[in-house]
């Protein structure tokens, strides 16, 4: 028998501004960690003015997360301190192990004025907190598109569905992310494990989670279960599906750090005013 689950909460993201002057939706982040875990943040930069996004993030340390980056319009410039150089498009997916540590800089770059992408932080347990970073990058057409039903397709980042696996794997909290599109008129009814935490993101359109209707730039936070029932109406009906598996550890957190201790945040900054955060690769600032 199937448990379906509740909705804690529907918010619709927030401006903010972060990087060297970015404008962007904030969708969650920086508070209530275990309401998310283990996800920490989600980000919707999404402009048609190049003034609101050109300035990019500039160079920047992380410690202690994953960072993953998905485009839907425009491009972003990365480089780091492992000496990875690349340019993400349309479709494209970048996700970035920080570990014990990494620099980089992602750069915004717009197509006809229009930029349109996501960025996800996931945290790592204490056990991988300093692991070795790493950088994998995915071209859409290494994106596997699956029909979950007639009339609901998915592009599957991590996951599987079918016997078709995304091509993001190993990753530690074994998450599920996918880029889901509905048809006007169906009704889907998602099932997963239960004890995995799990959030909708609407990117466009607007369709019903539940009985609750959303649009575009709400974020949906599911309760416990394993099912939960989606319909599209006259619209069609876009969104980001994320769960895995909760830490259920300690969190402290300052800016692009995240460790599981006060003094183990205090440790990273200390070592970045020092010169000696990086333990793997080049310091390329």
């Amino acid at each position: 028998m199937t448990k379906h689950r509740s909705i804690k909460r529907v918010a619709k993201s927030v401006p903010t501004i972060e990087g060297a002057g970015v404008h962007l939706k904030r969708a969650f982040g920086f508070k209530e960690t275990s309401v998310y875990d283990p996800f920490l943040l989600l980000d919707d930069f999404h402009s048609s003015d190049p003034a609101e996004f050109k300035a990019g993030f500039p160079w920047h340390p992380h410690r202690g997360i994953e960072t993953v980056t998905y485009m839907i319009e425009g491009r972003v410039d990365h480089g780091d301190s492992l000496g990875n150089k690349g340019s993400i498009g349309p479709g494209d997916i970048q996700w970035m192990t920080a570990g014990s540590g990494i620099i980089h800089q992602e750069m915004p770059k717009g197509h006809d004025h229009h930029l349109w992408g996501t960025q996800l932080w996931v945290n790592l347990p204490a056990s991988q907190k300093m692991t070795d970073p790493k950088y994998r990058e995915v071209k859409a057409d290494g994106i596997p598109e699956v029909e979950l039903q007639k009339g609901v397709r998915a592009r599957l980042v991590c996951g599987s569905f079918g016997g078709v696996k995304g091509p993001i794997e190993d990753v530690s909290v074994d998450p599920t992310y996918m880029d889901v599109s509905m048809d006007r008129g169906v009704k889907y009814l998602h099932t997963e494990a239960e004890g995995r935490s799990a959030f909708i993101y609407v990117l466009s359109g607007k369709g019903n989670v539940g009985a609750k209707e959303v649009h575009a730039e709400d974020l949906v936070l599911l309760g416990e279960g394993d099912s939960i029932e989606l319909s599209s109406g006259e619209e069609k009906f876009r969104f980001l599906y994320a769960s895995g598996r909760p830490i259920k550890e300690p969190v402290a957190w300052y800016g692009p750090i995240v460790m599981n201790t006060q003094k183990e945040l205090e440790q990273a900054f200390d070592e970045y005013r020092k010169g000696t955060f990086i333990k793997k690769g080049n310091d390329i600032r």
